[in-house]
């Protein structure tokens, strides 16, 4: 992980403004899905988490970048737990 923290000093704002939204995107997506499935506590958090991070995506890009490392970090964790729980996510087939 600490690999990656130093890969967010090196980016650009923008690019650290880009990563903190795409990260946002993933966790409402893992949120959905365990909504989906039943698991409402860790779909609460995933929304909440990214709800914070979209919020607060240019701060975060811009002012403190060890505050930035941390909630990346908190972030990845939250996605990381969630794919470890669900290694063969089913994918939908349906055409819309």
């Amino acid at each position: 992980m600490e690999e990656k923290s130093n890969l967010i000093k090196d980016l650009s704002i923008e690019e650290r403004e880009e990563i903190f939204v795409d990260i946002a995107r993933t966790l409402e997506d893992t949120a959905r899905e365990a909504f989906v499935e039943g698991n409402t506590h860790f779909a609460a958090i995933s929304n909440n988490m990214a709800e914070a991070i979209r919020g607060n995506a240019d701060e975060l890009a811009r002012d403190d970048l060890e505050n930035a490392e941390l909630v990346f970090q908190q972030a990845t964790a939250m996605i990381s737990q969630f794919e470890a729980m669900h290694p063969y996510r089913m994918m939908s087939m349906a055409v819309h």
